[in-house]
């Protein structure tokens, strides 16, 4: 099972997150690759099994301007198949805490098989390592 997580971060917290979902999905021996999404080919997304979206939150709970074309691509390629998941930082002091986290939910729940959303206060703590293992336990579960 070909499985693809694909990251923006802006202030380096998504970025720590993704790097810690990345060795567990490593761990667990899957064919994972990690793309910046600058570096992720769009016109092959149909051709994973699963993928693994992070993200920050810019502005009012927007999702950032660089992870446009992505959501744009899953609403329209084939990509029923694909397992999905989605993971952000954000600071809940905004009303609207990892809104582009919620942005993904939704199409991802309609265009593919969504797993597992999972939102982190600022920077990954101790106590969101469980919260990791879980998210990837139960993404690899659907897998």
């Amino acid at each position: 099972m070909k499985i693809a997580v694909v990251y923006t971060s802006k202030t380096g917290n998504t970025e720590e997150l993704i790097q810690i979902l990345f060795q567990l999905f490593l761990n667990k021996n899957s064919d994972v690759a990690l793309y910046r999404i600058e570096q992720f080919p769009l016109k092959e997304l149909s051709q994973f099994d699963g993928i693994v979206l992070g993200t920050y939150t810019w502005g009012d709970g927007e999702i950032p301007c660089e992870m446009m074309d992505l959501y744009r691509e899953f609403e329209i390629q084939n990509v029923r198949h694909i397992i999905t998941g989605v993971v952000g930082t954000g600071d809940s002091g905004y009303p609207k805490f990892c809104g582009a986290v919620d942005g993904f939910r939704d199409m991802l729940y309609v265009q593919t098989k969504l797993a597992v959303t999972l939102k982190v206060e600022l920077s990954p703590q101790r106590q969101d390592i469980e919260r990791c293992k879980r998210f990837v336990g139960i993404f690899m579960d659907k897998l």
